[in-house]
């Protein structure tokens, strides 16, 4: 069993190396990725459902919440389709509680660890990246305000929540986000957290995905299909002979 355990290492080592010669651009989903929020998001959802319905179940915040749209979420709570001004007030009223969380989380209120230095990476071997969100433009915003995203990204150029595409694990988000970079999906890598975002980029054909969790999760994240290889955190991948 051992030995079947490492060929099945090798041959995942072996593929991870035959795509990576193909990668020419980065994707990064954003909430766990790059601002590590999943305890927050939870916190907000949990406060805001509980006024709104009641209480949420550990596997509905797993299957309903995480790398989902506020209006798939605000939907699902509501138990029915949330647009126009019923899904802008109902997730400015959310969103309030979350920016709240964040910005009482002061100087821990920044990227995560190895973002910056994997960004300057690969700014300096002009391999281009962008973001793709599920958060919506008044978050978007107040990420760039307070992380300075603007330093490595195009606020024009990221892929966002704007209501004009299905939300993940629709491809659309990625698709779109590819098309900006002005690459195929099958050259793109993706580094996302959670399952309907590593759906969402599995169902857009990129050709490399990055999992990233903490080593708990690790065995979960790798079951996922068209997960190719599970990391701690962004910075790991400069260890990788990725491009």
């Amino acid at each position: 069993m051992r030995e079947a355990h490492m060929q099945d290492t090798l041959s995942a080592k072996y593929l991870i190396k035959k795509m990576s010669k193909k990668i020419r651009g980065v994707i990064f989903d954003f909430n766990g990725v790059l601002w590590w929020d999943g305890e927050l998001q939870e916190r907000a959802w949990r406060e805001f459902a509980a006024k709104l319905r009641g209480p949420l179940s550990n596997e509905e915040m797993l299957v309903h919440m995480h790398g989902r749209p506020n209006s798939y979420v605000l939907g699902y709570l509501v138990g029915h389709e949330v647009s126009g001004e019923e899904l802008l007030r109902l997730t400015e009223e959310k969103e309030s509680i979350y920016r709240n969380l964040c910005l009482e989380q002061g100087a821990n209120f920044k990227l995560s660890p190895g973002a910056v230095e994997f960004f300057d990476y690969l700014r300096a071997k002009h391999i281009p990246f962008t973001i793709a969100t599920a958060s919506e433009i008044t978050n978007l915003l107040f990420y760039f305000k307070h992380l300075p995203l603007d330093k490595w990204f195009d606020i024009k150029k990221v892929a966002y929540d704007d209501n004009t595409f299905p939300g993940k694990p629709a491809p659309d988000i990625y698709l779109r986000a590819a098309k900006d970079l002005g690459l195929a999906p099958r050259d793109c890598l993706v580094i996302e957290d959670a399952r309907s975002g590593i759906q969402s980029a599995h169902a857009a054909g990129i050709g490399l995905i990055a999992a990233l969790g903490p080593k708990e999760k690790h065995n979960a994240l790798r079951e996922l299909k068209g997960v190719n290889l599970v990391i701690e955190n962004v910075g790991e991948l400069l260890k990788r002979d990725l491009f």
